[in-house]
């Protein structure tokens, strides 16, 4: 009897303080990215729900790792969603004895992954071919202005 093996991780954010839609501004534009894709684009953006979906993205990678010991290289992110979440409810006081409510709303974030290399639906990326100039050797010269010798160096 043969087992499929699961190709899926999740990580699940609930109670996240912040409206729904700004998180899903943010979440349409990492969906369907790879991981390391996603973590430069996270880092980068100015929002402020980014935070709470770089955690969540780096929480399910480290699932897929520890639960089905897949390298972070192969992963992509399959599905992204977010929901509304409960609404806390606060009176403001206000002049002459009357109260203002305020209404705090949260969200549910949830993160799946996909390990491409156990799918058969994906092409390998090692499979695909590599120009000749990348397999070799390259090493980046800087050249120092302020010394009067010119002298190279390599990084």
């Amino acid at each position: 009897m043969l087992k499929k093996k699961k190709t899926e991780v999740y990580a699940l954010g609930q109670h996240i303080s912040m409206s729904a839609d700004k998180a899903r501004r943010v979440i349409d534009q990492i969906r369907g990215r790879s991981y390391e894709e996603t973590l430069m684009i996270l880092e980068l953006m100015p929002y402020r729900a980014c935070y709470s979906i770089f955690k969540l993205v780096y929480s399910a990678a480290a699932n897929a790792s520890y639960n089905m010991g897949s390298n972070e290289v192969n992963l992509v992110i399959s599905q992204a969603e977010v929901n509304e979440g409960s609404t806390r409810k606060k009176l403001k006081p206000r002049a002459r004895g009357r109260s203002y409510p305020i209404k705090r709303s949260t969200c549910h974030i949830t993160i799946v992954m996909k390990d491409i290399s156990l799918d058969d639906e994906y092409v390998k990326v090692d499979s695909l071919k590599k120009p000749k100039w990348k397999n070799q050797y390259t090493a980046m010269a800087y050249h120092d202005m302020d010394s009067s010798e010119g002298i190279w160096d390599k990084k």
